[in-house]
């Protein structure tokens, strides 16, 4: 199908109907885009039903209002969608691939994943980002003609956010961007600045909101401090939640515009004719440096303040021990594994089909997986 919107795309967009393809060759779509069938296998996939029960900062039991991966994928996908259209940007693509950004996350955020990847030090590590393009490579299984969802090259070089040299030199198309150090798509660039958006401001909401934060502390954060005020100074005396809630509000629309505007001016500086002009000319998509400032200055406080509070630090160890033994039980007796897992012992290596089956399962899962096998009921 001819995207509809191609002739009020940039040139320098990314064209459902000029894609490079998918790893598995399919018949074209009759009433969608390429990008737009990508979008929808993601949301039809078991990986992403899974997102309602993993954690982003806060573990899922621990409250019902605190953000999941499930809810802060749909929230970078609109900030991406909104971001990207502005810009002239295939939104399609960037919604695919926000939606799709943690389908490979562990449970229990990273602490989940560090003590993945310290179990899988001696077999190659554990990258979320690499086992996110697992999952739609290779992990889900929706198709009778082939293993996982069958992404086109697009979407997949954007999930790749972050990959290591060496595994880089195994990822053939995806891979090549890493060893020649050129950028994604724009649309993947403004997926990942999405993300980073979503998840600092909306974690200064749960932490106000679980009381780990206080507004005290935050005053001493310049992008906070600056929409608070203007808050205080347009509505005196709003109540405290109205108040949080419409700073979070200004802060995301303000790193957005920012973004937007900064973008733009890169765009026209470099003047890339083409996707393949944008992947050569270095990073297109980002903030200003003021901008760029405060908002490291924000993920610096919430990683002493939030990150690092006792209360989640506990919840962290009690995580990575949860991992930690489900690893070394399954690893120790393979026979433990579900047998639908077992069947794949022909064709993947123990150790990467138990770090499969782990950073598949929800938090809440894993719990109960932890206690069938070290739990002694009376």
């Amino acid at each position: 199908m001819i995207d509809p919107v191609s002739d009020a795309l940039a040139p320098y967009a990314a064209r459902a109907d000029q894609s490079r393809g998918r790893r598995h060759p399919e018949s074209a779509p009759n009433s969608r885009t390429e990008f737009q069938r990508d979008r929808d296998r993601i949301i039809h996939s078991t990986a992403f039903r899974r997102l309602e029960y993993k954690t982003q900062v806060f573990v899922n039991h621990e409250g019902d209002l605190f953000r999941t991966r499930l809810t802060h994928s749909l929230e970078v996908a609109q900030i991406g969608r909104a971001i990207a259209r502005t810009l002239r940007l295939n939104e399609d693509l960037v919604e695919a691939i926000a939606l799709a950004h943690d389908l490979g996350h562990t449970p229990f955020g990273h602490a989940g994943q560090d003590a993945l990847h310290e179990c899988m030090k001696p077999y190659g590590g554990f990258e979320h980002n690499l086992q996110s393009l697992r999952v739609v490579d290779e992990l889900e299984e929706r198709y009778p003609a082939f293993n996982g969802l069958n992404l086109t090259f697009e979407a997949r070089e954007g999930i790749l956010k972050h990959c290591s040299i060496i595994n880089a030199r195994t990822l053939g198309d995806v891979g090549e961007r890493f060893l020649k150090r050129q950028q994604p798509s724009i649309e993947a660039q403004v997926a990942n600045l999405a993300d980073e958006i979503a998840y600092n401001n909306h974690d200064v909401d749960d932490g106000l909101r679980s009381g780990l934060l206080h507004l005290a502390q935050l005053e001493e954060v310049p992008l906070f401090a600056r929409h608070a005020a203007g808050v205080r100074s347009e509505y005196p005396g709003l109540a405290e939640r109205r108040a949080i809630n419409e700073t979070v509000r200004r802060m995301i629309n303000a790193l957005v515009v920012d973004l937007t505007d900064e973008t733009k001016r890169r765009l026209v500086e470099a003047a890339p004719r083409s996707v393949d002009d944008a992947r050569a000319a270095g990073l297109l998509a980002a903030f200003s440096e003021p901008v760029r400032r405060e908002a490291d200055r924000m993920k610096s406080f919430l990683h002493d303040n939030l990150y690092r509070h006792y209360r989640v630090m506990r919840m962290t160890a009690k995580a990575r021990r949860i991992v930690a033994d489900l690893f070394g039980a399954f690893l120790a007796e393979p026979k433990l594994l579900p047998l639908d897992h077992q069947l794949r012992a022909a064709t993947v290596e123990t150790p990467r089909l138990i770090a499969d089956y782990v950073a598949g399962m929800t938090d809440r899962y894993a719990i109960s997986e932890h206690h069938r096998l070290f739990g002694i009921d009376s």
